[in-house]
């Protein structure tokens, strides 16, 4: 097949993106596809191809730090005018299917999958509607909890002037919490709070930066599309990590994360070493079972259909209770991800995943 392989993009995973793009390239490549890799956000979109099987790729890693959002303006612009018009439109247009390798910002909340929907163009992974849907980690917990899936108690915040919110200041009495975007991926800026004061100065930053990203921005969405700097703040979880993917209509097996801090941030994801990825978890079958069987319910109530995927992240309560934290709509596809991971424990290679989630989006 001819495949156009989109990566990049303007969101704070972007670096991310741009290994998985060319780790599925290299996939792609070895099952006897056509690929052009293109980057819609970047000065020169097209950084490779037309590529044919046997042409070498190199492999992309991932920084220790997720790239700076002042540049996303730029980005956006850039990103917008490829998708809408021109040479790039026309090469997606002439693919047989674009392989969705982004993550984050406009890749993953629904944005590049409407333009694509009304440009005609077949790609793979979720639609807008489910995209949408799961991005918004506060609204997609409330569809989750109403279909089942446990979820942690949460209370947005959008910091600006005064205090916390009693609500917020209740859970901060009540032990450690988790603040984090309410609209973001890859663990960004995701940080463990133990008292009034550290939130203050994590409320503070979250504030100035979008602040800053406002001001520096033409992009009149910013602040509605990225969560405009609004907090999710949830108790921390001290149990086991988990994490389920959905393929089709395929539960793999469950992935346990070992962590060797508190929590499970961007540094960790991506540094080859830094976490423990157990596959098959070593836990009891009867609670491998639940976990997937929340997993795809947590997969279907948000609009995912049998052609997509998705990736659903469970942390333990002190109990050992499992809690959905999210359900992610294009998971990271590196050499270190999770799905990838999870694919090995079912069997699957990684041009095997790769080639299921083609054959998805085409059948």
């Amino acid at each position: 097949m001819r495949l156009v392989i989109l990566c990049g993009g303007e969101s704070s995973e972007r670096d991310v993106s741009l290994a998985s793009g060319w780790s599925v390239a290299r996939a792609a490549l070895e099952r006897g596809h056509e690929v052009v890799l293109v980057d819609p956000a970047a000065e020169v979109p097209v950084l490779a191809g037309p590529l044919r099987p046997g042409d070498p790729v190199d492999a992309v890693g991932v920084g220790k730090e997720p790239p700076s959002p002042l540049d996303r303006h730029r980005l956006r612009r850039r990103m917008h005018a490829a998708l809408t018009g021109g040479p790039v439109l026309d090469l997606l247009r002439g693919a047989e299917s674009v392989f969705l390798a982004l993550h984050g910002g406009w890749g993953e909340d629904g944005h590049v999958q409407a333009l694509l929907e009304m440009a005609g163009v077949r790609f793979t992974g979720a639609g807008s509607a489910a995209c949408a849907a799961a991005w918004h980690k506060g609204r997609a917990q409330a569809v989750l909890g109403a279909a089942g899936v446990p979820v942690a108690e949460r209370v947005l915040w959008r910091p600006g002037a005064g205090e916390a919110p009693q609500d917020v200041q209740r859970l901060v009495g009540a032990g450690p919490v988790v603040a984090k975007p309410v609209a973001d991926g890859s663990s960004v800026a995701v940080h463990r709070v133990d008292s009034l004061s550290q939130l203050a100065q994590v409320a503070a930053e979250v504030h100035a930066a979008n602040s800053a990203n406002s001001a520096n921005s033409e992009d009149s969405a910013y602040s509605e599309d990225s969560g405009g700097g609004e907090l999710l703040v949830e108790p921390f979880l001290p149990g086991r990590e988990f994490t389920v993917a959905v393929v089709g209509d395929e539960v793999l097996p469950v992935v346990e994360i070992e962590l060797t801090t508190p929590l499970f941030d961007y540094a960790a994801k991506y540094q080859p070493g830094a976490v423990g990825e157990v596959c098959p978890a070593r836990i009891p079958a009867d609670f491998a079972g639940r976990l997937q069987e929340l997993a795809l319910r947590a997969h279907q109530a948000l609009g995912f259909g049998s052609g997509t995927y998705s990736r659903t992240d469970f942390r333990c309560d002190a109990g050992g209770e499992p809690m959905c934290l999210e359900t992610n709509a294009l998971p990271g596809l590196t050499a270190t991800s999770l799905v990838p991971r999870a694919a090995a424990g079912a069997g699957w290679t990684y041009p095997d995943l790769i080639q299921r989630i083609v054959d998805l989006a085409t059948r």
